[in-house]
């Protein structure tokens, strides 16, 4: 079909196409003006996506998030929220209300779903573009109804939202508030450990107790080496079997005066004999007086070697206990030592349960504080107010569509009915229906009777 076929069909059957146009505009106008008006109230939230945690201080990376914007928008389109705008305006509470829940449900299911499956019904949540903005729109047939369901929602919305933020909170508060007493327990336990050990041992400062058994560790020890030293040398000096030749001897002022007093007697002796003889009373006084020196000198050195064995016998004895003492002395350091390795362990625990407990405390203290903060980064932009105008119908609008819709359908009419009964009001057309060609056209000399009007003149 030519464009020119087209518009001769439609100017042959205008009539069914005004027709058409006429009725679908009218039946608009009637439907509309018979509609009952509607009201929309709107409230505008911002969501607060940038600003950091009142009470940690932190930039919460779930906000930042591209979908965060649509599970607000979610959230406000839940039953939950809903529940909770019923709730806030009590329309549970309406005996009206009931009744008319009675009477559509048979008393089937909870008011409370009812009504706010019917509030989700009416309601129309919109985000504004490249901003944190949403705009929550409620339509009912009451201005002042439509205004308070549309900031009971945007009341509502914060609650919920404040709620899904608390709600881990409080249960963290919990779980830690359980934690730190377990760490506060488990504290007290090592710290009774810890005392009960050291009244059981007696220990009071274990360090300066260490330093004082190691000191005189060490000196017990430096007694032991020097009375070693003294009984090897004794012993040496013992078993030396020339008296003379022991040091103590030879370096004794008593016995050298001895030995020149008997040289000196000795030398008299053998001059007595020479000049006097044997057996003159003078030369026997003499023999008489060196063995007495030489008995006085073999007394005094006995007396050397017996106090030299006497001094080996003490220094053995000596060595011996403090042989003794050594060993006494370092079981005691030994075990000093490994009291102090247990009062270390005790400490660490008692030093790691109070690091746990600190950690615990601190942030069962920072959820505590979380849980019962009553802030929220969602704020009313702007409260929804009566609305003066009906959104609904719109009527200029409602023509605008049934004169296009109109048009289509008086088209449509207009085409069906020559589909249905073909008529030639062209060449073409006669071309087509004969599958001929056309040789020539013979137009009428006297217009179709209604051409003849022009301006409002019969011509």
């Amino acid at each position: 079909m030519t464009l020119q076929q087209f518009l001769l069909i439609l100017r042959a059957r205008y009539r069914v196409a005004l027709l058409a146009l006429a009725v679908t505009v009218a039946g608009t106008l009637i439907v509309s003006l018979l509609l009952p008006k509607q009201y929309t109230a709107s409230a505008a939230m911002v969501v607060d996506v940038k600003s950091p945690d009142a009470v940690s201080g932190l930039l919460l990376q779930g906000m930042m998030a591209p979908g965060y914007m649509a599970t607000q928008i979610d959230i406000i389109n839940s039953d939950r929220v809903a529940k909770g705008v019923v709730k806030l305006l009590r329309m549970d509470e309406s005996a009206v209300i009931k009744q008319q829940w009675q009477e559509a449900t048979k008393g089937k299911g909870q008011l409370i779903d009812w009504l706010a499956n019917l509030l989700q019904k009416n309601l129309d949540v919109k985000p504004s573009r490249e901003s944190n903005v949403i705009n929550i729109n409620y339509t009912g047939t009451d201005p002042d109804f439509s205004a308070a369901v549309a900031n009971a929602y945007a009341q509502a919305y914060m609650d919920v939202n404040l709620d899904l933020r608390l709600s881990p909170a409080r249960q963290y508060a919990t779980f830690f508030d359980a934690q730190t007493k377990a760490a506060r327990d488990k504290l007290e336990v090592a710290q009774k450990a810890l005392s009960a050990y050291q009244q059981k041992n007696g220990i009071t400062s274990i360090d300066e107790r260490l330093d004082f058994e190691t000191a005189k560790l060490n000196e017990t020890s430096s007694q032991l080496t020097g009375i070693e030293g003294q009984t090897t040398d004794s012993q040496s000096k013992r078993k030396n079997a020339k008296a003379d030749t022991i040091a103590e001897v030879m370096q004794s002022p008593l016995i050298n005066g001895l030995k020149a007093d008997i040289a000196r007697l000795e030398a008299k002796l053998t001059e007595s004999n020479i000049n006097l003889g044997k057996n003159h009373p003078q030369t026997q006084r003499t023999e008489a007086e060196l063995a007495t020196l030489k008995a006085q000198l073999e007394a005094e050195t006995r007396k050397i070697t017996s106090s030299i064995e006497t001094t080996y016998q003490v220094g053995k004895q000596r060595e011996k206990q403090l042989k003794s003492a050594l060993s006494t002395q370092k079981s005691r350091v030994l075990k000093i030592n490994k009291q102090r390795d247990e009062l270390n362990v005790l400490r660490r625990d008692i030093e790691s349960a109070q690091r746990a407990f600190e950690m615990v405390s601190q942030r069962a203290s920072q959820t505590n504080i979380e849980s019962q903060t009553n802030q929220t980064n969602i704020l009313v932009l702007n409260a929804a107010t009566v609305p003066a105008e009906p959104s609904k119908p719109r009527i200029l609008l409602n023509l605008l569509v049934s004169i296009f819709i109109g048009t289509l359908l008086g088209i449509g009419l207009a085409l069906m009915m020559e589909l249905a009964k073909r008529y030639v009001r062209s060449a073409q057309d006669l071309a087509d229906a004969l599958d001929l060609p056309v040789l020539g056209i013979i137009t009428s000399a006297v217009p179709p009777p209604r051409m003849r009007f022009r301006f409002g003149v019969r011509a």
